[in-house]
């Protein structure tokens, strides 16, 4: 019996995993997800909880500081962490808080930096164009701020003329976490790294 087990098991893992990386959402997902405003990938999208004990604010102002590390794992995807930006955004929307009172800052770090080239040093680099810069323009849209490590960007040899103009260049991630702190922003780590 185990040694019919466990090469099942492995089956279904490997089908379970294609699925999740290709975007596919399992049918209980599929059936309830919504996506009030971003819709741009599958997993951007938000799942209804009925009666919820704790639950957003709409007369707060919910300033969050987004950590976006890592490496670019498949270069032809648009990079997880950025999925978890705009299904941050798409949450608050769907909870009632009004878009003027939700204030994103995403600080990019590490070796994620190669995923906001632009679009020839992109292609140079992976042979192909770049996902992400289509989801950064549609959380640019809905007011997300972009910020770059420039200790990263230097430790990785990218000049600033390198990376798509919608991501502004930051002394470093660290002090950039900082100030956002002293303005009032709550840390959030959605980075699988």
């Amino acid at each position: 019996m185990k040694k019919i087990f466990a090469p099942l098991l492995f089956v279904f893992m490997v089908i379970n995993m294609t699925c999740l990386a290709q975007g596919e959402l399992p049918p209980h997902i599929k059936e309830n997800i919504t996506y009030p405003v971003l819709d741009f990938h599958p997993w951007v999208g938000v799942m209804p909880v009925e009666n919820p004990e704790m639950t957003y604010d709409p007369d707060l102002e919910y300033k969050i500081a987004i950590d976006l590390y890592g490496r670019v794992k498949d270069s032809t995807a648009i990079q997880s962490a950025f999925l978890e930006v705009a299904r941050t955004y798409n949450l608050h929307i769907a909870n009632g808080v009004p878009p003027e009172k939700i204030k994103i800052a995403a600080v990019i770090h590490g070796g994620l930096v190669q995923a906001i080239l632009k679009e020839e040093n992109y292609q140079e680099k992976y042979s192909q164009t770049n996902p992400n810069l289509a989801a950064i323009q549609a959380l640019e849209n809905v007011g997300v701020k972009f910020y770059v490590c420039g200790q990263s960007m230097g430790f990785n040899n990218l000049k600033a003329d390198k990376i798509t103009p919608m991501v502004k260049m930051a002394v470093s991630a660290k002090t950039t976490f900082i100030t956002l702190d002293q303005m009032g922003y709550t840390y959030l780590n959605v980075s699988e790294d």
